[in-house]
């Protein structure tokens, strides 16, 4: 994965991949930042066909946005084989895999699949400065919950220990300022390169129980991903400690705090993210999230194992 910082530095990167004639994928607030081929601005999809039908003649997919125009742009990608580049407006990381889901207009998970031909991504924090607060907490929680899993998760490596920590220390030193000044540029800038450092986090180790549960939830009712991770993710904490507890600690001391679990809370307050209840979910409906969480790959990759009735408990814990 070539990585670049900086706009301007968007069109040597296309030429250095060969790309000539992208094919944009961006919702219609994202101006063009090079000359392109076409343009899908209906994000999120679930029409990938008809996308891949209108990339015709592209020999590069370009994305600018947040998860859902990334992860659509990866369903083209796999389709037409052709390379994707993505300029990232959140801090959601999932420029980091060519793992994918697609929903429809009205939010809810209607697929994805694997396998998206990732090329390059570029940041440019400028792009963040409009995010607006929930949207800023959120898929930084996200980005946080990846730094989290990735050190404790079957598939943890010291590649990823070491992105994670980085990860998690940029987070929690600038979520905070970011929250306060949303125009403050250096605050962005380190938040992103936090979001950067635990996407690769999670490329490097894969994802886990939180994520799990987030996914679950996110895709049965249509709720933010970041928003869900921000409450699945200290349940899943507070459910590893007993086989995690070193790892939990690392976290924990990558954030300046003895107290990992409750750094996580505080920041996800600052989002207004506080219990399920809140998003509408009803509580007699934790029982099926449960059973669909606990097949979902973060689940199986967890270092405990989670039934669905364990799961059950930690939804009601969060409910």
């Amino acid at each position: 994965m070539i990585v670049r910082w900086g706009l301007e530095e968007l069109p040597g990167l296309l030429g250095e991949l060969g790309i000539e004639r992208p094919f944009l994928v961006a919702s219609a607030r994202w101006p063009a930042p090079v000359e392109v081929a076409g343009t899908w601005t209906e994000v999120p999809s679930h029409r990938i066909q008809d996308a891949v039908a209108a990339a015709g003649g592209a020999d590069g997919i370009l994305a600018v946005g947040g998860g859902s125009a990334i992860d659509l742009a990866k369903a083209i990608s796999v389709e037409t084989g052709l390379p994707l580049v993505s300029v990232p407006t959140t801090y959601s990381g999932a420029e980091w895999t060519p793992s994918f889901g697609i929903r429809d207009h009205d939010k809810l998970m209607r697929g994805g699949g694997s396998g998206a031909n990732l090329a390059g991504i570029v940041y440019e924090p400028k792009l963040t400065l409009d995010l607006p607060v929930r949207e800023t907490v959120g898929t930084s929680l996200n980005a946080l919950a990846h730094s989290a899993e990735a050190l404790y998760v079957q598939g943890r490596n010291d590649e990823g220990d070491r992105e994670a920590l980085a990860g998690a220390a940029l987070i929690s030193q600038w979520l905070p300022k970011v929250v306060e000044n949303g125009r403050d540029l250096e605050a962005r800038r380190g938040l992103l390169e936090g979001a950067m450092h635990a996407g690769a986090a999670l490329a490097a180790a894969g994802l886990g129980l939180g994520h799990a549960i987030a996914q679950a939830l996110g895709g049965r009712y249509g709720h933010p991903h970041g928003a869900m991770n921000a409450l699945a993710l200290p349940a899943a904490l507070r459910f590893n400690e007993p086989v995690a507890e070193a790892e939990i600690a690392r976290f924990g001391a990558a954030m300046g705090t003895d107290d990992p679990i409750g750094r996580v809370e505080e920041l996800a307050r600052l989002g207004g993210f506080e219990r399920l209840r809140d998003f509408g979910v009803p509580r007699e409906a934790l029982g099926e999230v449960a059973e669909v969480a606990a097949v979902r790959a973060g689940a199986l990759a967890n270092p405990r194992p989670a039934s669905p009735h364990e799961i059950a408990g930690l939804l009601r814990s969060a409910w």
